[in-house]
């Protein structure tokens, strides 16, 4: 293995697209083959990204001699398989968020990973870049005083539901699986810590999958961590972090720009609403709002990508370590399964929780 790490991927969706062309800007990575069940697509995607090898399926792609790490963009369902066999294959991986469809099957792959003397992180790509290590060490360091309260959403709204694998049960799909995910692993991340207690309401689609749902994790510390998700509703999608002496704002926590992305630190003790409305028109004795600005390095997917080469190349810890995964996975699994028991006690119901 070289200064650079090889990288093929797996799959040609939007995600895949994504981080192809983020990885343009990649300091130690290249791309080196895609693969598809269609070798149509994979060449089609190739050409569009500038790939030199495509391949008609995933197999050829875990075979390829040329490829350092293998890049699992495929649905929640099959992260497992797939890792699994790129591991056997002697490849290193990063695997998209969920890492898997459960916990237990997040264990097993991290298992493989580990007989194989290979490395297999999570892609969650908002951890590498500095704005999140930015606002997060004024949290450690006791700029709002002691956490107590997170509140974060991620919503998009989409109308194409027929074929979409996020509307589809064997796929392991659902808001939870898809976007929550982001929520719950920022709450713990702030809380250091996991869970003692999770609950869940949801809004289910016709075949039961949650499309929009809302939740409150609580922590031994006192953090209450309130999420809200869907895919069939627009939000804010921000995240704030509130404490005994201030508050701070991520008005893009997950994917923040290159150039240009802010948190907002207040110091308010307590913030008033008659302070902020003085702010909306500033008049003075409104909130001490602080407004700091991050730039990164390289595009998102770049970052992600580069965190992956430190962790092969130079020993480095990796972005997402597997406690955490299976940390997350864990949460996913118990809130689901509240979903499901909501649905088994009222079969026909569109609201559980």
């Amino acid at each position: 293995m070289g200064t650079r790490l090889r990288w093929g991927i797996l799959g040609t969706g939007n995600i895949a697209r994504q981080f192809a062309q983020g990885m343009t800007s990649a300091k130690r990575c290249e791309l080196a083959a895609v693969g598809s069940r269609s070798r149509y697509s994979a060449q089609a995607f190739a050409e569009e990204n500038t790939v030199p090898r495509f391949y008609g399926s995933y197999e050829e792609v875990i075979a390829d001699g040329g490829i350092d790490v293998v890049y699992v963009s495929l649905p929640n369902a099959m992260h497992h398989e797939w890792t699994i066999r790129a591991l056997r294959a002697g490849k290193h991986v990063l695997c998209e968020k969920p890492i898997a469809a459960t916990r237990e099957e997040a264990a097993e792959m991290f298992a493989v990973a580990r007989k194989s003397g290979r490395i297999l992180v999570e892609a969650f790509m908002y951890r590498s870049h500095p704005l999140t290590a930015a606002w997060l060490e004024e949290v450690r360091g006791g700029a709002i005083g002691e956490p107590l309260l997170v509140r974060s959403s991620f919503c998009f709204r989409t109308r194409q539901t027929e074929g979409n694998i996020r509307f589809n049960p064997a796929l392991a799909g659902g808001a939870l699986m898809d976007v929550g995910c982001y929520c719950i692993n920022l709450s713990r991340l702030v809380a250091n810590a996991e869970p003692i207690s999770v609950t869940v309401s949801a809004k289910l689609s016709e075949n039961s999958i949650d499309e929009i749902a809302s939740g409150t994790l609580r922590f031994a510390g006192g953090l209450i961590a309130s999420f809200s998700c869907g895919m069939t509703v627009h939000a804010d999608n921000t995240a704030s972090i509130c404490g005994t002496r201030g508050y701070i704002e991520v008005p893009v926590p997950w994917k923040p720009p290159m150039h240009g992305a802010t948190y907002v630190l207040s110091t308010s003790v307590p913030p008033q609403m008659d302070a902020r409305a003085k702010l909306a028109v500033g008049l003075p004795g409104s909130t001490p709002r602080h407004v700091r600005t991050v730039d990164a390095p390289g595009s998102l997917y770049s970052l992600e990508a580069d965190d992956m080469a430190a962790a092969v190349l130079d020993g480095a810890d990796p972005a997402i370590p597997e406690s955490d995964s299976l940390g997350n996975m864990a949460v996913l699994d118990e809130l689901r399964r509240q979903i499901r028991e909501s649905i088994a006690h009222h079969p026909g119901c569109f609201l559980v929780g």
